[in-house]
């Protein structure tokens, strides 16, 4: 199949389309910020066109998101649709603990109790892509 023949599609509107992000300006804005790689290159222009075998790379609620595209889409449909344009191949997320560590319930926590506590934050995520 040569190049022309192989059906490809915007990257913003793929990510759309395979529901990791629920609108299409999100998907845009996380591209254009350069936090989404393609077989392992960086990109940061919505208009990059993807199609099926790429394997694309990005964070997404604070997770590693590692999927190989399989194919194009014609819709965003309903979600067992979406999981067909992909395959997984995301590691498994590490377990986090259900505790703080920082602080021990005993009165108010300090500033070092308080900067523990950060480094466990949820929000912060593990897989930095720069």
């Amino acid at each position: 199949m040569t190049d022309a023949a192989r059906p490809s599609i915007r990257i913003d509107k793929w990510l759309w389309h395979a529901r990791f992000f629920k609108t299409r300006t999100l998907a845009a804005s996380v591209v254009a910020a350069g936090k989404v790689r393609v077989d392992g290159t960086p990109v940061s222009k919505t208009s990059r066109a993807v199609s099926p075998d790429m394997v694309l790379t990005f964070v997404k609620e604070g997770e590693a998101k590692v999927v190989r595209i399989l194919a194009c889409g014609e819709r965003r449909g309903p979600a067992p649709e979406a999981q067909s344009l992909y395959e997984d191949l995301s590691p498994e997320p590490e377990p986090r603990p259900m505790t703080n560590p920082g602080y021990e319930g005993k009165g108010r926590p300090n500033r070092k109790d308080r900067e523990n506590a950060a480094a466990f934050d949820p929000a912060r995520h593990p897989f930095d892509l720069e």
